[in-house]
C-alpha cells in the first residue's frame, strides 16, 4: 500500500483504496472481505487511526462479500475510532452485506449511510 494520502492494497480478491476526503478518510473496500483478506483492511484502517483519522468512512458499494472475519475487522475499527473520539461510518452498502449486518445486529453500533456522499456530508451533531 502507498503510505501518502490516496493508496491501495490488493491481493487475490479485495482491493482497498485509502484517500482524505475533509475530516475523513474514505477507505473502499472492493471484492471480497474474508478471513483470506481481513489484513488488507485491518491494516489501512489501523494506519489511518494512527495518523489522526479518528472519522473512518467505509464506502461499501464496490464490497461484494463480508463474512464474521471481515465483520470483527470493522468491529475493531470502530472501537479504537470511538476511543480517539471519532466513528466509523459505513456507505453504499450492497443487499448481500446488508444482510450480514442486519442478521449480526451490527448495524446497529454503526452509522450506516445510504451513499458516499450522505456520509461525507457535512453534519454538526456527527463526530
Amino acid at each position: 500500500m502507498d503510505r501518502g494520502t490516496v493508496g491501495s492494497a490488493h491481493r487475490g480478491r479485495l482491493l482497498v483504496e485509502v484517500r482524505q476526503e475533509g475530516f475523513s478518510a474514505v477507505v473502499t473496500p472492493a471484492g471480497e472481505l474474508d478471513h483470506h483478506t481481513a489484513d488488507l483492511l485491518r491494516e489501512p484502517l489501523d494506519e489511518c487511526l494512527s495518523n489522526g483519522h479518528s472519522r473512518l468512512v467505509i464506502d461499501c458499494s464496490r464490497l461484494e462479500f463480508c463474512d464474521s472475519t471481515g465483520l470483527n475487522v470493522l468491529l475493531g475499527a470502530r472501537l479504537k475510532a470511538e476511543a480517539a473520539g471519532g466513528g466509523v461510518h459505513l456507505a453504499g452498502m450492497l443487499p448481500v452485506v446488508a444482510r450480514v449486518f442486519e442478521i449480526t445486529g451490527a448495524e446497529a453500533v454503526f452509522t450506516v449511510h445510504a451513499s458516499l456522499d450522505e456520509a461525507l456530508a457535512p453534519d454538526p451533531s456527527s463526530d
